[in-house]
Order: structure tokens, then C-alpha cells, then sequence
């Protein structure tokens, strides 16, 4: 017997990539439980499905950085409070000191929805009971033809987990000018901000101020104090854009249409900004 469950939670996370630097990403979940039924006539009850298994993947990975344990490029430490890691890719070295439960070690040279389901799937199946022979995911992006883009921030004054510095999505833009969806605008956005890491000005520091990393030429260095400890992260300069304003999804759909307004005062826009999948903001001019 085979119990299936389309669209179980979605993953917001960031990840570490040799040629492309650091990714925000966002996979929809789906699941199969294959083997028998329990006394209760079922392969698992649906709210234990949710319970169980979304919950694992929230504790594992969701808002999290997930990187390659077993790339070349990496070097990790963990010393069970405060990991720091440095990565060489091909848009130049990242690092970023934090506490531990932001960052998430997957057994592989490379992350990718394979890797990732692989991890989720071997430590996901031992919580599930004995009649259960089978935990199948499926991780897959938002099926969309919009203009999208990867992007990575950080929110401390966030009382979850989006305090993390280095936690991403894949999101939808859609910008329309007098009413009008504006595919030139909405091109222009997702090249910008395709894989980008959108940094707050305020926490922008020198190198010098930097406690548990070194910054490297070229890098723009970011840190804050947030509810789960403290973080510190160096980008590529060419990896970033920083903003006036936090990266919530509301300071930036205005952010835009301020940027936008500023080049042409004369006409009305609306942007719609996506966090990850079916949620976000909208602003006007």
C-alpha cells in the first residue's frame, strides 16, 4: 500500500554551490509512505504524517545553510556552539561563523534536490514505525512561468528562524507599470537579484570588527546579534546588494517600487514579491 501526500510543507533554505556561490532556494515536498496497515487500517495517520515527518524537515534543514561536507572547497568546524565555515567557489570565498543550528552538514560533494532527498529520507525513516518499509520525497520547485530569482538574507530581529544570516528562497516577482504587467522590469529584477545575497546596510561592519572569521579582499563583511546567538558573514562583493532597510519581503517589494519610482516618477507600479512559494508582499507607488 502506498499513502501520499502532495504539497506537505515547503523548505526555504540557502545552500552552498562551487560555481554559482551561495543560493536561496525553495522546494515543495511531496511524500509516499509504501507498506502495511496498522491496526487502525492505515499506513499512517494523515496528522502524524504532517506532525512526524514536516517537523523533521523544519528541524533539519528548513531555514537553514545547508553545505557540501564533502566538497574540496569546504572547510567546517563545528565545535557544538559555533560553527564557521569558509568556502572557495568559483564567484569567490564565503564565510560565516554562526551557531549551530543554522548551519546543516549534508554527506555530499555537492547539493542538489538528489543530495538533499537522500539526507531528508535517511534520517527521517527511522522515526517512522516499523510497518512502514518505504519513505519516498519528492523535492521540487514551484512550477511557474514568471520571472524568479535566488536570493539569501538574513532577518535579527525575526523571532524564528529567519534571524538565521544565510537562509534563502526562490521567488516569483511580478512588477506592473500603469497597470500593466512590465516584462522588461520584471527581466531586470530576477537578473539582479539572481543569486544574490541581500544584505541590511546597518549590519554592515569593516573587516577589522569581524570576531570569529577574516574577510578577504573583494568581500563585504556582515554581522548581528540576534535571539539565537551571534553571526558573521563575509560575501563576494559582486555576490551582494545592500539595502537601506531590512529584507523582509515587505521592505523589499518597496524598495523596488522606490527604485523604480525614482527613474520615472510619471508612471503607477505595483510589485508583487513572493517569499519562497504562495506567500509575500505587494506594494504601490
Amino acid at each position: 500500500m502506498i499513502l501520499f501526500v502532495r504539497d506537505l510543507t515547503v523548505i526555504d533554505f540557502s545552500y552552498l554551490c562551487e560555481a554559482r556561490g551561495m543560493l536561496g532556494e525553495s522546494y515543495i515536498v511531496d511524500v509516499e509512505l509504501h507498506g502495511g496497515l496498522d491496526h487502525a487500517s492505515m499506513v499512517l495517520d494523515f496528522s502524524k504524517v504532517k506532525k512526524v515527518i514536516k517537523q523533521a524537515i523544519d528541524q533539519l534543514v528548513d531555514h537553514k545553510l545547508a553545505i557540501p561536507a564533502l566538497s574540496s572547497m569546504l572547510r567546517f568546524n563545528n565545535d557544538n556552539e559555533l560553527s564557521t565555515l569558509h568556502f572557495d567557489s568559483a564567484r569567490g570565498t564565503i564565510q560565516m561563523a554562526a551557531p549551530t543550528q543554522a548551519v546543516v552538514a549534508v554527506p555530499a560533494a555537492r547539493i542538489d534536490e538528489q543530495s538533499l532527498t537522500e539526507f531528508l529520507q535517511q534520517k527521517i525513516k527511522p522515526l517512522l514505525p516499523a510497518h512502514v518499509d518505504k519513505l519516498v520525497l519528492t523535492l521540487r520547485p514551484e512550477a511557474s512561468s514568471s520571472f524568479y530569482y535566488h536570493y539569501s538574507h538574513g532577518l535579527k530581529k525575526h523571532d524564528g528562524n529567519c534571524q538565521r544570516i544565510a537562509h534563502g528562497h526562490r521567488s516569483t516577482i511580478q512588477i506592473y507599470t500603469d497597470g500593466m504587467l512590465a516584462p522588461r522590469l520584471n527581466k531586470y529584477w530576477s537578473e539582479r537579484w539572481q543569486d544574490i545575497y541581500l544584505a541590511t546596510a546597518e549590519d554592515s561592519c569593516d573587516a577589522a570588527a569581524l570576531t570569529y572569521i577574516q574577510a578577504e579582499a573583494g568581500n563585504l563583511c556582515f554581522r548581528y546579534q540576534a535571539e539565537q546567538g551571534w553571526f558573521e558573514l563575509t560575501m563576494p562583493e559582486a555576490h551582494c546588494e545592500v539595502v537601506p532597510c531590512d529584507t523582509t519581503v515587505e521592505c523589499l517589494a518597496e524598495y523596488i517600487v522606490t527604485e523604480l519610482t525614482q527613474l520615472d516618477p510619471t508612471k503607477q507600479y505595483k510589485v508583487v514579491a513572493y517569499e519562497g512559494v504562495a506567500k509575500g508582499a505587494i506594494a504601490t507607488s
